[in-house]
């Protein structure tokens, strides 16, 4: 009985037996391991996964995109939209804030030299005034919905709670979105109106190099736009042009771009928006508080003669000599005059 159980088990052995015969390979001989078997299609989009490439699925709809389960260079996007941006955009708009401040201790409001004459002349027409507010209102509304979705959860949310939050959270989205074509149509039309008076030369390098008059006393030429103006001016203009461009990717997504491009065009995009945002808030504060008698440019059109010499001159001696003169009480005081 003991032999007939031995030859069983012996048979039972031998086709083992042949099999690893017929698989040199699987010897346990040391320097010859066991070679791995491909990996299946799961455990290759795990490997892609784990070193960062693009894992995707199969879908049946139209639209492809959906078949992205894992975009790494989202990671890139979210860490600039998280930390990046909001250090860029915290410290220029501060920043601004705090040099304004500073501006403000040190130098005060900047009078009109001798005091208002009581005579006016026009600096801008009710079309360029027109056009100036469309341009202004629809970039302040834009600048806060867009500031709303970088720091509205850190700073907004805490003070109006969660329901007033999602509500001017959504609200400042279509603002931000439908506003945007008025916004750009108002740049066109502002190129077109000021583009000849906001060429660069030689008078805009004196002008600078004597600091704008805000370093000393003296006050150097100027056209109808000084340097510091037409700086501004092409800040809007290319740097509105830029976000406009970029904006509309997001507006209509993957209608001009893939998703690596919307997000190059949101980094571009909102870098550039907080740059303007800094540099718009220099531009409204010597529009308003920080200059006596100019805000009137924007408003009424009319500006004070004396103000108009002082920070204009050259332009005042063009437009005097072409006969669109002052309007003049007959006791007009001479710019400078005590």
């Amino acid at each position: 009985m003991r032999a007939l159980f031995l030859a069983f088990a012996l048979l039972l052995a031998a086709p083992v037996a042949g099999h690893a015969q017929t698989n040199p390979q699987v010897t346990g001989v040391p320097g010859n391991p066991t070679p791995m078997l491909p990996p299946v299609a799961d455990e290759l989009e795990v490997l892609k996964a784990l070193q960062g490439g693009r894992v995707a699925g199969r879908i049946t709809i139209p639209d492809q995109q959906a078949a992205n389960l894992i975009q790494p260079a989202g990671r890139s996007w979210r860490d600039f939209h998280n930390v990046t941006l909001a250090w860029v955009g915290g410290v220029a708009v501060l920043g601004m804030l705090g040099i304004l401040v500073l501006f403000r201790l040190s130098k005060g409001r900047i009078p009109i030299e001798g005091g208002p004459s009581g005579r006016t002349i026009q600096r801008f027409n009710l079309l360029e005034r027109a056009n100036h507010w469309m341009v202004a209102s629809t970039f302040i509304i834009l600048a806060l919905s867009g500031l709303n979705l970088t720091f509205g959860r850190h700073i907004l949310l805490p003070i109006v709670g969660p329901e007033a939050f999602t509500a001017i959270s959504q609200w400042g989205k279509y603002a931000h979105n439908f506003l945007a074509f008025p916004f750009t149509l108002g740049l066109v039309l502002m190129l077109l109106l000021w583009i000849k008076d906001n060429i660069p030369n030689g008078t805009d390098i004196r002008w600078l190099k004597a600091g704008g008059g805000l370093i000393g006393n003296a006050h150097p030429d100027s056209g109808r736009f000084n340097a510091g103006q037409k700086g501004i001016f092409w800040i809007t203009i290319l740097g509105g042009a830029a976000v406009a461009v970029t904006g509309y990717m997001l507006v209509f997504p993957f209608m001009f771009t893939d998703i690596a491009g919307m997000q190059l065009s949101h980094m571009i995009h909102s870098i550039v928006s907080v740059l303007m945002i800094a540099v718009m808030l220099a531009h409204i504060y010597i529009g308003t508080i920080g200059m006596e008698g100019a805000s009137a440019a924007m408003t009424t059109g009319q500006v004070d003669l004396n103000w108009a010499k002082q920070h204009h001159n050259l332009w005042v001696e063009k437009e005097l000599a072409s006969g669109r003169g002052a309007d003049a009480p007959g006791t007009a005081k001479a710019a400078g005059a005590d």
